[in-house]
């Protein structure tokens, strides 16, 4: 497979932290790459003089075939100018997430794949645009100092691409351009004469035979330069670890985003909410950037992969995280403790003193059942990672603990430690809200269910509609003084949220049901199917079927 064959991805799925810019840099490769991470890019050393028809390539978008002009990350990774855009249509039976800027969609025009973007998701790519600003001031720099070089560039189109040749007098073009093959190249691209898929052969004009090598390594060598500090991710400082582009355009490195979703929804930037789903898995990565930092930055590339690697070794060696067995939390819920038993107090302990301040918080398993390969344990296998906020020690030793939801996850291997559970465990993200979109859609689009089928009524509501049925419970609840919803609950977990991504959790927390009732909620990875069961929740109690 060639270098530069492959220019669309479907949304990547390996649920790996380096996983997305690895296996987009061995698709880079080819498939003679080798397999240790760190040993990728240093195998692929770029030559501006043999591979300048590639390094064009890189900057072309596939649609128009000129150099990116206002690029557009769209959201399965790939970019296009901004008038590349193809015509929107209006959405219909989505109503989450419907933000203003969601109304209007367009269908991806790469083949591979080919999906429904919302027109919110797509800003202008800020870093890909100042590179290609770096690289446009490059080229009219050199442009004056490449005078009388001369070389023959003939176009080579991949002829199957070409409907019928005959009636196409310019199929193939041809051009006698200055500054060796990589000015050159890009010279021919911005005239609007290169084809984003053909190829280039070379013939040198020079009177010597010069071939014009040491322009082309000149002009690589300023790129680099120029292109290096736009690479930078903006919240670790170092250049970007598997790109990561959000909706308002700005590209940080994955795993910033994932620690940056942990504790806030706004971008680091601009301060925009991000409608992405934390631990970003199912995010596709910036491929273009990925591309220009393997073709342009090789050793910086196997540099930061040699310390990601490094990184992932130490967090495979402490995977035991410290588990709580005692009752239900939820993520970006508040969770309150008293610590008094000797194990917990420990644990408690350790967490603080190692600056993590982190502990996985689990219900117990009250009927004893058997937890699929976990055997019969005490607790069940899903749980909320917590983040202690603050703790009052008491005189005795006890302490009173005020903690919040982060993420979930499952254990998948547990232990002990000095008296308290550890666990290996794996972090539980929703699904991505293109399929969340489509969930939505395939729902209240199917055939109208019979009058006293509840759960296919639930079934065709809209995803704000599910959110109206619980938040005018909790409406009509509070018109009756329910002691549920006294002053003091509210004033711990806040007013009912109009987020239907947290109102479930919101209202699990204080609605006084059973925990085996609340404990569905956290397997579920929609965001919808939880609101569902919340729903039913409501149906059940207004009923008296509970």
């Amino acid at each position: 497979m060639s270098l530069f064959d492959v220019h669309a991805t479907s949304p990547p799925s390996t649920p790996h932290p380096l996983g997305h810019f690895l296996s987009g840099a061995v698709a880079l490769m080819g498939d003679s790459a080798p397999h240790p991470p760190h040993n990728l890019p240093a195998h692929n050393s770029v030559d501006a003089h043999r591979d300048a028809r590639a390094i064009v390539r890189l900057v072309q978008c596939p649609q128009c075939s000129l150099p990116l002009r206002t690029p557009i990350t769209l959201p399965c990774g790939n970019s296009i100018c901004r008038t590349c855009l193809p015509a929107t249509h209006k959405r219909e039976n989505v109503s989450y997430p419907m933000t203003e800027d969601r109304h209007e969609a367009f269908r991806c025009p790469f083949p591979l794949c080919g999906i429904e973007h919302s027109l919110g998701d797509c800003g202008q790519d800020v870093t890909l645009s100042k590179v290609m600003e770096r690289i446009s001031i490059e080229v009219a720099h050199h442009r004056p100092l490449t005078v009388d070089t001369p070389t023959l560039l003939n176009e080579r189109p991949h002829w199957q691409n070409v409907v019928d040749s005959s009636k196409n007098i310019n199929a193939a073009r041809s051009r006698i351009l200055n500054g060796g093959r990589l000015l050159a190249t890009y010279t021919m691209a911005e005239i609007g004469e290169l084809r984003y898929d053909s190829e280039v052969a070379y013939q040198t004009m020079s009177p010597t035979g010069d071939d014009y090598q040491q322009l082309d390594l000149t002009m690589m060598g300023h790129l680099k330069e120029a292109t290096k500090n736009e690479l930078e991710c903006q919240v670790c400082y170092a250049l970007m670890l598997d790109p990561l582009t959000t909706a308002c355009g700005h590209t940080f490195c994955r795993k910033c985003v994932a620690r940056v979703l942990d504790h806030s929804r706004l971008c680091p930037i601009c301060r925009r909410t991000l409608l992405m789903r934390p631990g970003v898995q199912t995010e596709a990565s910036n491929r273009t950037l990925s591309q220009l930092m393997v073709k342009l930055c090789p050793e910086h590339v196997a540099s930061r992969l040699e310390a990601a690697a490094q990184e992932e070794l130490a967090m495979q060696g402490n995977q035991n995280v410290p588990l709580f067995v005692c009752t239900l939390a939820y993520p970006s819920m508040p969770t309150f403790l008293h610590v008094f038993e000797p194990r917990y107090r420990l644990m408690i302990r350790r967490a603080i003193d190692t600056g993590d301040r982190k502990f996985g918080m689990m219900m117990y398993n009250r009927r004893g059942q058997r937890q699929g390969t976990l055997g019969a344990t005490e607790f069940m296998p899903y749980g909320t990672l917590l983040h202690i906020v603050s703790v009052e020690m008491l005189a005795d030793g006890r302490s009173l603990v005020e903690t919040r939801g982060l993420s979930r996850f499952r254990v998948n291997e547990w232990g002990m430690l000095d008296g308290y559970i550890v666990g290996n465990v794996e972090r539980l993200d929703d699904v991505s809200l293109a399929e969340e979109e489509e969930r939505e859609i395939a729902d209240t689009t199917s055939p109208t269910p019979a009058s006293n089928d509840l759960a296919a009524q639930l079934d065709r509501m809209s995803t704000k509609d599910l959110l109206d049925v619980g938040t005018n419970f909790v409406a009509k609840m509070r018109g009756q003084s329910a002691p549920w919803l006294h002053e003091r609950v509210i004033a711990a977990y806040g007013q009912p949220p109009n987020d239907p991504a947290i109102f479930p959790y919101w209202f699990a927390s204080i609605l006084p049901i059973s925990d085996d009732e609340k404990y569905n909620l956290i397997p579920t990875t929609s965001v919808r199917e939880r609101l569902k069961i919340t729903a039913r929740w409501v149906r059940r109690i207004e009923a008296q079927q509970w």
